[in-house]
């Protein structure tokens, strides 16, 4: 119930800023990830390929909410749904980003919950259309044993 009531007062919090600066109407952006992930735990290492959509709203020139549903193929093919305030410090033909949420993980048993974070750049290719470099980082909570993620993606973005 605590968890609940701080990720009602995370996304309060993100709502009151993006309204602060609103130089544009909100905008989407869809696309895919594709990439590598790495998960270590208990001294071992495995590394697979991560595929998944992605869904974005864009508050304003610097502020946004990211979902991603990503599908990895280590062992137990590990689900990740994340979710992310991400912060852009320029638009334009090269904008670089950080950001961070939280994450459930749907393997064995669970769902286990992450707190990824990172950054990158999104690449503007043509107009509305983008090739994201993200990586992301962070631990994810599993009963008995906790594990650390590194997930370095790329893909395609379509804003409209």
């Amino acid at each position: 119930m605590k968890r609940i009531s701080v990720l009602l007062s995370f996304v309060a919090i993100v709502m009151l800023l993006s309204f602060q600066e609103s130089s544009s109407q909100v905008r989407w952006m869809v696309g895919g990830r594709l990439g590598m992930s790495i998960v270590s735990a208990g001294g071992e290492t495995e590394a697979g390929l991560q595929i998944g959509p992605m869904l974005e709203v864009i508050f304003n020139r610097h502020m946004a909410l990211t979902e991603a549903f990503n599908i990895n193929t280590q062992p137990g093919t590990p689900i990740e749904w994340s979710n992310y305030f991400k912060y852009y410090f320029s638009r334009g033909r090269i904008e670089p980003y950080l950001d961070g949420g939280f994450s459930f993980w749907f393997v064995g048993g669970g769902p286990y919950f992450g707190i990824p974070f990172g950054g990158g750049l999104l690449f503007e290719i043509s107009r509305n259309l983008y090739i994201p470099m993200d990586f992301q980082f962070g631990p994810v909570f599993f009963t008995g044993n906790n594990i650390f993620m590194v997930e370095v993606t790329s893909g395609i973005r379509y804003e409209f």
